[in-house]
């Protein structure tokens, strides 16, 4: 009977042992397959963030190289994303540490997002600064085509005034030696000598051509200028004669035979045109004043 309980007792007891070893073995079991599973989701993780990382490496990279003035900004950001990069390599994070990690990835997108309207921002500048280098570039070649002419202008300019200056020195001028102006009113149709400018009609001016006997016959021309107490031109019949950029009040043409001669011309104007004062009557040949003279009117 005893023989018989000791061999129940051995059973029990190795049947106890046997639930034991199974239980261990499968919580065994059950720890090795969430230890599996937790370490390939954080493979998974460390391929993701590895993706990320390189993503982020590769943007660092082409925004350095538009802009050099973040330089030691991105510098700094390479040295952290590298040491993220060794740290996922070698396996030595929990998920706390994957926490942190994500936190830092958050902020490095932050920055990396900063970093690039600043880049947008300098390259928007550049634009403008492009767009207003063209429209200074364009001024100046039309800069340099306008001095281009206005050089071409000024030495046509300067041809001329030389060719005038010659023509000056070896033109033989006419020889005067009296001028006179007047004031006429008409009676009918004949002029009458008058000082009183309310009535004056017609100012005439005369002047002596003395004898030169170098000239032979040629014809000639000269030019009445006749101004007022104001000094501007009277003009005939309202209108003015204009030479080279000179006014005159009437051209007169003659022919000069070499000998002393008087040449007079008069000029029109409207009754009532004139106000007392003192007149002057300048006589030109070409652009040169030769002789000049002064009356009173009243």
């Amino acid at each position: 009977m005893d023989s018989q309980d000791t061999k129940f007792n051995y059973k029990i007891i190795l049947t106890a042992l046997v639930a034991v070893i199974l239980g261990i073995l499968i919580a065994f079991y059950y720890s090795y397959a969430q230890s599996k599973t937790e370490i390939n989701f954080l493979e998974q993780e460390k391929e993701i963030l590895v993706k990320d990382l390189t993503i982020m490496k590769a943007d660092l990279d082409r925004i350095s190289a538009l802009n050099e003035m973040n330089d030691i900004e991105l510098q700094d950001a390479k040295f952290e994303v590298q040491q993220l990069k060794d740290s996922v390599g070698r396996l030595n994070f929990t998920v706390a540490k994957l926490r942190e990690f994500k936190s830092e990835l958050r902020r490095l997108a932050a920055k990396n997002d900063s970093l690039m309207l600043k880049n947008n921002f300098l390259r928007y500048n550049n634009m403008l600064l492009t767009d207003k280098y063209e429209d200074s570039r364009r001024q100046m070649e039309l800069l340099r085509a306008s001095s281009s002419s206005l050089a071409e202008a000024e030495a046509l300019q300067r041809r001329k005034i030389l060719e005038l200056n010659q023509k000056l020195k070896t033109k033989n001028y006419l020889k005067m030696d009296f001028s006179e102006g007047r004031g006429y009113r008409l009676r009918g149709a004949r002029p009458v000598g008058t000082n009183k400018a309310s009535t004056i009609e017609k100012l005439r001016g005369c002047v002596t051509i003395l004898t030169d006997p170098n000239v032979a016959e040629s014809e000639k021309v000269i030019y009445l200028q006749f101004l007022d107490p104001d000094k501007q031109i009277v003009e005939d019949n309202a209108n003015t004669i204009v030479v080279n950029g000179n006014v005159y009040s009437k051209r007169v043409e003659f022919v000069y035979l070499g000998v002393e001669t008087s040449v007079c011309e008069s000029v029109t104007i409207p009754e009532g045109s004139l106000k007392p004062g003192t007149y002057t009557l300048n006589v030109f040949e070409d652009e040169r004043l030769i002789t000049s003279s002064e009356f009173q009117l009243k």
